[in-house]
């Protein structure tokens, strides 16, 4: 397949947030969405929507598709007042918050049956879009180590809840699809599949994160290896350079970021759910999967030593032997090969 880039020109030359760079919503539009008849009635669910990240713009970009957006949050109020913000456009289609944390398998699983109790038991997209990062060595309320456990682990977790539902809404004129967050991040290293958990080898903030950044992507490939036969495809993103309350534990990131360098491969959050979006609902990757995309195309393989702020991913991104073991040791992990 020829790499799609359909935004090749815009990225040429970053000149930081707000730039020529696509918005979230300038996808919907220029894929011809917005208010489409087709997508009344399709079910989009997005993790992490909490106020200053990629989630809330993602859910109000397909928002104007007509779909019905239903958005996880862990605070209600805050989520609420998100929902509130994006229905005042006067749009049609339902904006839902569920409450849900990533970092409890019993919160997945209260969540995942009120969503499908909502929706009829229907979902056309999951949007894996929940994360954190960088975060001083702890645990999960289940023991997991927390940037696997939240980032890949409740991921996981979740799809297996609402699998029967992606399944059943799947067609072959309109395939489900999941989209899984990832990062430059993952390129640093492989994983190390005898300390998962981070429980036997020196604790490194950074690498914990890169690594559940590409279990992101093994998830999403071996997901689309599983599925693809019945109408259910996976991809992963990476989003771009945000500074977004994700962050905060990164030291000195405030600073990082104004380097002119830096600054001007930045996007605001609009911009960086923009390739996320475009995973969702373009037309172009419908009965695509197994992909990873950057700057809303997919992306090419770059050497080991690119800049974490350049595009591409690393060799190992692609590696159907890992894939498949971390298929295997994430179900016994979290209960699910019983």
């Amino acid at each position: 397949m020829a790499l799609l880039s359909p935004y090749a020109k815009q990225h040429e030359s970053p000149q930081g947030p707000g730039d020529a760079r696509p918005t979230a919503t300038q996808i919907v539009s220029d894929q011809g969405l917005i208010g489409e008849p087709s997508w009344s009635g399709r079910v989009v669910l997005i993790t992490g929507c909490s106020p200053g990240g990629l989630g809330p713009e993602t859910a109000k970009a397909i928002h104007l598709t007509g779909a019905d957006v239903y958005m996880t949050v862990r605070d209600l109020a805050k989520g609420t007042q998100i929902a509130e913000d994006i229905l005042a456009d006067g749009r049609s289609g339902k904006v839902e918050v569920i409450v849900m944390d990533l970092e409890s398998l019993e919160s997945l699983r209260t969540g995942a049956k009120e969503f499908l109790r909502r929706s009829g038991n229907k979902l056309n997209i999951l949007i894996n879009n929940a994360g954190v990062m960088a975060c001083p060595k702890s645990t999960t309320l289940d023991g997991f180590e927390r940037h696997l456990g939240t980032n890949h682990l409740g991921h996981f977790y979740l799809f297996h809840q609402v699998k029967a539902a992606l399944l059943a809404s799947a067609s072959r004129s309109f395939n489900s699809r999941v989209i899984s967050l990832s990062s430059a991040a993952h390129r640093r290293r492989t994983l190390n599949f005898d300390d998962l958990n981070s429980e036997k080898t020196e604790y490194d903030p950074i690498l914990a994160y890169s690594d559940s950044k590409l279990a992101n992507i093994y998830f999403a490939n071996e997901l689309d290896r599983l599925f693809q036969s019945q109408n259910l495809r996976a991809l992963s993103v990476h989003p771009g350079g945000i500074l977004t309350p994700l962050a905060r534990y990164i030291p000195g990131v405030e600073e990082l970021v104004k380097d002119p360098v830096i600054l001007k491969t930045m996007k605001n959050p609009a911009q960086g759910a923009a390739t996320t979006v475009w995973a969702a609902i373009a037309k172009e990757l419908e009965g695509k999967g197994g992909l990873y995309l950057d700057e809303v195309a997919v992306a090419e393989l770059t050497s080991p030593d690119a800049l974490y702020y350049a595009g591409g991913y690393a060799t190992h991104a692609f590696d159907p032997e890992a894939e498949s073991r971390l298929w295997e040791e994430s179900l016994k992990m979290t209960g699910l090969a019983d």
